[in-house]
């Protein structure tokens, strides 16, 4: 990330736990120690000297024949987001890209080829989608650019409400069958506008993005999360989850300590999963909350955004359209 918006970054994620709420999580005392429904325990964490690193720009997990999951390195971006590849008979949904433009020569597109073989890739359609609009997301789009069978849903409101015809956003959910895999698609904003979950019926995954990860998340709209989280809760209440998957990962692995924003060497990262019983004591406290209000859970916290960050998040939103 370049200087200046590192700076702009700092301003709006100032982290501190001053008047913090404290959330007992007795229920889940054991939460660290939950067994996982993946099968990699650890992922590439950066290093202390990024200049003498050797790691590769991305570190990839296969679930299974169909599934990948790819974490770009912390030392090329703090950020190390994650992106999840999902494949069915007939399509292969990406969801998110990433945080390394073209500037970086880190080409996704291409690493999708050496997963699937170039010709396996070809003959199937690509659907990309973005857990919301901000720019650690959808930084690698530029590798899908001409590829005949790509469709990228651009992460801004018009595009994403009429490739999912939306009518009443963020009511409803839409489906999306990739050929023998369904993936459920359901509108969360408050972490950001444009914000959407997936289900992944094969895995039983529900993919949340910076919507619900074991990190630090800022929540720009607090009525509109209190809401989104409610209806994810609601949606597990209904349908088998396995796992929840964020985007980050910034907790460390002892409850309620995180790394700072901008660390690139994470040695004691909390695990990527988190599971239903985390949503539904997260929406049984926001439930409780008459305003908004710093909440510190073992495994994530929950920060809303002042006046100054959301006026400076609309700036940046407004100039990046």
């Amino acid at each position: 990330m370049k200087a200046y918006a590192f700076v702009i970054l700092f301003l709006i994620t100032g982290c501190s736990t001053h008047g913090a709420h404290f959330v007992d999580a007795k229920p889940m005392s054991n939460d660290l120690l939950t067994s996982s429904v993946l099968s990699k325990p650890n992922w590439h964490h950066g290093a202390k000297n990024c200049s003498l690193s050797q790691q590769a720009p991305h570190d990839i997990y296969q679930h299974d024949e169909s599934t990948f999951i790819i974490r770009q390195n912390k030392c090329l971006t703090f950020e190390a987001p994650f992106i999840y590849v999902l494949a069915g008979t007939k399509s292969v949904l990406v969801l998110d890209t990433g945080a390394l433009d073209q500037d970086s020569s880190y080409n996704l597109y291409q690493e999708l080829e050496k997963l699937f073989g170039k010709k396996h890739l070809s003959s199937k359609q690509l659907l990309v989608l973005h857990s919301h609009g901000h720019s650690d997301h959808f930084q690698g789009d530029w590798s899908f650019s001409g590829q005949k069978n790509v469709t990228v849903v651009n992460p801004e409101k018009q595009a994403l409400h009429t490739f999912f015809e939306f009518d009443e956003w963020p009511n409803g959910e839409k489906t999306i069958d990739l050929g023998d895999r369904q993936i459920t698609v359901l509108p969360t904003p408050g972490h950001q506008e444009e914000s959407i979950s997936l289900y992944d019926e094969k895995n039983k995954w529900l993919l949340t993005g910076d919507t619900l990860y074991p990190g630090y998340i800022y929540i720009k709209d607090w009525a509109s999360y209190k809401n989104s989280i409610d209806k994810l809760a609601k949606f597990a209440k209904i349908h088998e989850v396995k796992a929840i998957l964020g985007a980050h990962i910034e907790m460390k692995n002892k409850p309620k300590l995180y790394y700072p924003i901008g660390s690139t060497f994470q040695p004691d990262e909390a695990p990527l999963e988190l599971h239903a019983n985390h949503l539904y004591a997260l929406n049984s406290v926001l439930k409780a909350q008459n305003s908004p209000e710093e909440l510190v859970f073992d495994r994530f916290i929950i920060k809303p955004m002042s006046l100054f960050q959301k006026t400076l998040s609309n700036l940046i939103r407004w100039f990046s359209a």
